[in-house]
């Protein structure tokens, strides 16, 4: 019982603790396809003007490689245990849209000279968005400490280029912000779960 409140807290329980696991395997499996698939499935603006538009969904599931994927499975574990709950399942299908064509729509259209793009980070920095707001909205007070860690790192990135730890990646530090302004946008029209539904704050 004890390890059953334990799970459910961190939202790995039942079909969450599921559905969480399957997309971790994804990403680590769209990474395991190597080159070939990586230059399949990639954003990348020629083969975009040429009509394949598949990749403006593939690119967000392809990574550089395994190390790649690890690491944004890590971040996926991470928001999935601080917000999982925030929303219902639809509206989070919602908030990662809204963030992938904000994502595909920014890199288009403000960065002319980017040729590609691959990576999960840009949305999941959409999902902290929209899960801190979910949390100021509620009142409690770790949203305001998770809102202004974001914004920091936002503006970190912006001034200084990507953290130091993730140095070695060629990191697109704008598609994060494209990710926080899509994600915030459709959180600003759903609906967060009340709190009493959510269970405690962590």
């Amino acid at each position: 019982m004890r390890v059953r409140g334990l799970l459910r807290s961190l939202n790995y329980d039942g079909r969450l603790g599921l559905i969480l696991a399957g997309s971790c395997v994804l990403l680590l499996l769209a990474s395991l396809t190597g080159e070939p698939g990586r230059l399949l499935l990639r954003y990348d603006r020629a083969a975009l003007a040429a009509g394949q538009w598949w990749r403006l969904v593939t690119a967000h599931v392809v990574h550089l490689d395994v190390r790649h994927a690890l690491l944004n499975d890590l971040g996926l574990a991470l928001v999935w245990a601080l917000f999982a709950r925030d929303y219902s399942l639809r509206q989070w299908a919602a908030v990662v849209l809204g963030a992938v064509v904000a994502i595909d729509a920014g890199l288009w259209l403000c960065d002319s000279t980017l040729e590609w793009y691959v990576g999960s980070s840009g949305a999941l920095h959409g999902v902290m968005a929209a899960g801190a707001l979910a949390h100021l909205r509620r009142g409690e007070r770790d949203g305001a400490l998770l809102s202004v860690a974001l914004v920091a790192k936002l503006g970190y990135e912006h001034w200084a280029g990507a953290l130091p730890f993730s140095a070695s990646l060629p990191v697109v530090v704008s598609a994060h912000l494209y990710g926080v302004m899509g994600g915030s946008a459709v959180a600003v029209f759903v609906r967060p779960r009340a709190r009493s539904a959510v269970g405690p704050s962590l």
